[in-house]
C-alpha cells in the first residue's frame, strides 16, 4: 500500500520535469489555453446576448463599474471614464441636431490623435453609426478616394485640417456631403461656403444625459462598427470592413497579453489604424484601462512620458523600437514602470538591444492584418518570432502555409492542380480558411480587391481561403517567423531573394541606419535584379568598402545589393511602413532621381553611378 503511495507521489514528484523536457514551454502554453478557453468563453457569451452587446455596452459597463476613474490622459488634461461619457452623450446629439446624424449613416473622421477623437467615436457609436477612419496625412486624390469608397455622407475634420477639406470641396459637394469642421465660436462667422463649423459652444450647450439605446436597435453583430484603410504602400488605401464581431475578437488582445484593469497604456500610434485604434483603445475598454494618449511618437519624449504618467504598457511598431534604440542613451534609461510591450514588425537584432538597454520588459509580438481573420501571439517572447502555433487556436482557425513560386507570383499545384503544403521549417504563403465561423468581410465597395484576397479550390474543389499575402515559417517548436510579403520577396539568378533579410544586414553595417531593399526590373534580364535605398547615420558618410566587405560575408551573391540609393529620409506610411512602390518605378537611371547612386562593380566594389553606366547596363554592354 504504501510503495503503492510513495510511487504515485514520486511520478507527480517528476510529472512536471518530464513535461518541462517534452514541451519547455509547457507553462506558458497552459497559461495561454487558460486565457483562450475563458476569452472563448466571454465571446461566445456575447454573441448569444440578447440584446447585442457591443464594445459600447462595454464602454458603459466600465462607466457603471469604475466612473471616476482616469480614462483618457492627454498632454495637460484628463478625463474619466464618466467624463467621456457625457461628452460623447453631449456630441451625439450635437451631431443629430446640427448634421442631422441617424442611425446606418457613414461619418469619416479626419482628425488626429486627441480626446475628441474618442468623443465622437463614442457618439457615433450611440447614435448606431459607422465611422471610417481616415488618415489625416492624405491629401487630394486619395482623400477623395478614402471618403467615397465606404459610402460617408458627412465628413468630420479638425479645425488644421480645414484647408486639405477646402482642395477636395467641390468634388464633395457634387456628392451632397455634410462637411463639419470642429472649432471654436469665433470660426462660424468666417466659414468657406459648403464648410459648417462645429463650434465647442454648441456640443457644450447639449445635454449630457444617455441616449436611448433604440437610436441604434438595428446594430448587430455582423453590422460594420468601423472602416479602417490599409496602409496604400501599393496603391491606393482600401476600406477594410471592422464588423462588431471582429471589433470585438480583436480588441481582446491585451487580454490575450496579460494586460489588467490596472494597467496604464501609453498610445501615440495614429488612431485611425488598427494598431492604435483596436488593438490600443478598444482594447484598453475592454481592459477598463487608463490610456495616456499622444499626439505622435517622439523619441525623445517617449520615456519622459513613461515615467510621467507611470505607464505600464506601451505599444510599438518595430520601427519605433528602433528609434528608441538609435536615441542617446542616458543614466534613467531604465528608470521607467513599463512591464510589456505589444506590437509587431520588431527585427530579433533590435528586440535583444532594447531589452538589454531599457531592462526586463516582457515584448508580446504579434501578427495578423487590418482584415484578416487569421493572427498570431508570441506568448512566449522569444525573440525574433512573430507568433506561437497552438492547438486551441488552430482549432478555431484553419490556416496553412503553402508552396508559392515568387517568379510567377501564384501558389504552386500539384498534378491534380491543388495548392501544396510546405513541411515544417519551410517558408510558405500563408493562407487561411473563410468559414461562417472565420469570416472574411473584405473591402467596402471594392468587389474586385477582396476577390483578390481569396483563393478558390485550395485543396478540395469549392474550398475558399483568405490569402494573406505574407510569406511565413514555422519551426519544429511551433514558432512562427515572418519572412517577407509577396511583391517585396523577389526572383534574381533563380534564386528567391527576401527583402527583409538583405535589410537586417545591411544595418549592421556602422554607417546605414535605416535601408529599404527592393527588386528592380533590367532589361534583357530575367526577374528583378536588388536595389536598397538607405539613409546614413549623422555626420557618416557612405563607406562602400566595409559595406561591400559585409554583404560578401553575410548574403549570397545573387541578394547582394547590385544598387545602392542614399537617401536623406525613407518614406514611410503613417504608422511606419516602407513605401516601394515609387522607388521601384524609378529604378537605377540616375536621371529619374536627386539621390546619389551606386553600382556594385563586382572587381572594384560599390562605385558612383553615371548614366553612361545605365544605358551600358540598359543595352546589354554590362552584364550583371
Amino acid at each position: 500500500m504504501y510503495v503503492l503511495l510513495y510511487t504515485i507521489l514520486a511520478g507527480l514528484a517528476i510529472l512536471p520535469l518530464f513535461l518541462y523536457l517534452r514541451n519547455p514551454y509547457f507553462t506558458q502554453d497552459l497559461r495561454y489555453t487558460v486565457t483562450c478557453v475563458l476569452l472563448w468563453l466571454r465571446i461566445n457569451r456575447i454573441k448569444r446576448s440578447k440584446p447585442f452587446y457591443s464594445m459600447l455596452d462595454c464602454f458603459l459597463d466600465k462607466v457603471k463599474k469604475h466612473p471616476n476613474k482616469q480614462f483618457i490622459v492627454f498632454e495637460k488634461s484628463s478625463y474619466t471614464y464618466r467624463d467621456v461619457d457625457k461628452q460623447s452623450n453631449k456630441l451625439a446629439r450635437a451631431l443629430s441636431q446640427h448634421a442631422s446624424v441617424k442611425e446606418g449613416d457613414t461619418v469619416a473622421l479626419f482628425m488626429g490623435n486627441e480626446p475628441m477623437y474618442v468623443f465622437i467615436w463614442l457618439a457615433l457609436a450611440k447614435l448606431g453609426c459607422r465611422a471610417a477612419l481616415l488618415n489625416y496625412n492624405i491629401r487630394s486624390k486619395s482623400l477623395l478616394h478614402c471618403f467615397t469608397c465606404c459610402g460617408t455622407n458627412v465628413l468630420l475634420a479638425a479645425s488644421e485640417l480645414r484647408g486639405a477639406v477646402e482642395e477636395v470641396l467641390p468634388t464633395l459637394r457634387e456628392q451632397s456631403v455634410s462637411v463639419f469642421v470642429l472649432g471654436e465660436e469665433e470660426e462660424e462667422k468666417c466659414v468657406t461656403e459648403g464648410v459648417n463649423t462645429l463650434s465647442s459652444s454648441r456640443i457644450q450647450q447639449a445635454s449630457d444625459q444617455p441616449l436611448d439605446p433604440q437610436l441604434r436597435s438595428k446594430v448587430t453583430l455582423k453590422s460594420p462598427a468601423l472602416y479602417i484603410y490599409t496602409s496604400g504602400t501599393t496603391g491606393l488605401p482600401k476600406a477594410a470592413v471592422i464588423t462588431h464581431e471582429k471589433l470585438y475578437m480583436a480588441s481582446s488582445m491585451q487580454a490575450i497579453s496579460g494586460v489588467a484593469s490596472d494597467d496604464v497604456i501609453y498610445i501615440y500610434l495614429p488612431l485611425y489604424h488598427s494598431a492604435g485604434f483596436i488593438m490600443g483603445l478598444t482594447g484598453a475598454i475592454e481592459r477598463g484601462s487608463t490610456v495616456v494618449l499622444r499626439r505622435k511618437f517622439s523619441a525623445s519624449n517617449f520615456w519622459d512620458d513613461c515615467r510621467k504618467h507611470k505607464v505600464t504598457v506601451i505599444q510599438y511598431i518595430g520601427e519605433i523600437m528602433r528609434y528608441l534604440c538609435n536615441s542617446p542613451k542616458k543614466d534613467n534609461d531604465r528608470h521607467h514602470k513599463v512591464r510589456l510591450a505589444l506590437g509587431n514588425g520588431l527585427r530579433a537584432d533590435t528586440w535583444s538591444e532594447f531589452l538589454q538597454r531599457f531592462g526586463d520588459i516582457r515584448v508580446c509580438e504579434c501578427y495578423g492584418a487590418t482584415e484578416g481573420h487569421v493572427g498570431f501571439i508570441n506568448y512566449v517572447g522569444k525573440v525574433g518570432a512573430i507568433g506561437k502555433e497552438h492547438f486551441f487556436h488552430k482549432a478555431n482557425f484553419s490556416y496553412v502555409l503553402i508552396q508559392y513560386d515568387t517568379e510567377r507570383e501564384e501558389p504552386v499545384k500539384d498534378s491534380r492542380g491543388f495548392c501544396i503544403k510546405v513541411p515544417k521549417g519551410e517558408t510558405g504563403l500563408l493562407v487561411a480558411k473563410i468559414t461562417a465561423q472565420a469570416p472574411f468581410s473584405g473591402y467596402a465597395n471594392n468587389q474586385e480587391q477582396t476577390d483578390r484576397k481569396k483563393l478558390r479550390d485550395v485543396f478540395v474543389k469549392g474550398d475558399l481561403y483568405f490569402n494573406s499575402g505574407d510569406l511565413l515559417r514555422i519551426d519544429h517548436e511551433g514558432f512562427v517567423y515572418f519572412m517577407d510579403r509577396i511583391g517585396d520577396t523577389f526572383r534574381w539568378k533563380g534564386e528567391n531573394v527576401a527583402t527583409t533579410e538583405v535589410t537586417e544586414h545591411l544595418i549592421m553595417v556602422e554607417c546605414i541606419e535605416e535601408a529599404n531593399v527592393y527588386g528592380v526590373k533590367v532589361p534583357g534580364h530575367e526577374g528583378r535584379v536588388g536595389m536598397a535605398a538607405i539613409k546614413l547615420k549623422d555626420d557618416m558618410e557612405f563607406d562602400s568598402k566595409a559595406t561591400l566587405e559585409h554583404v560578401k560575408t553575410s548574403l549570397p551573391s545573387y541578394a547582394r545589393p547590385r544598387f545602392i540609393r542614399i537617401q536623406n529620409s525613407l518614406a514611410v506610411t503613417g504608422t511606419f511602413k516602407q513605401i516601394k512602390v515609387k522607388l521601384v518605378e524609378e529604378g537605377f537611371n540616375p536621371s529619374m532621381m536627386q539621390d546619389r547612386l551606386y553600382y556594385l562593380e563586382d572587381s572594384k566594389g560599390y562605385i558612383p553611378m553615371t548614366q553612361e553606366m545605365y544605358h551600358s547596363i540598359s543595352d546589354g554592354k554590362i552584364h550583371l
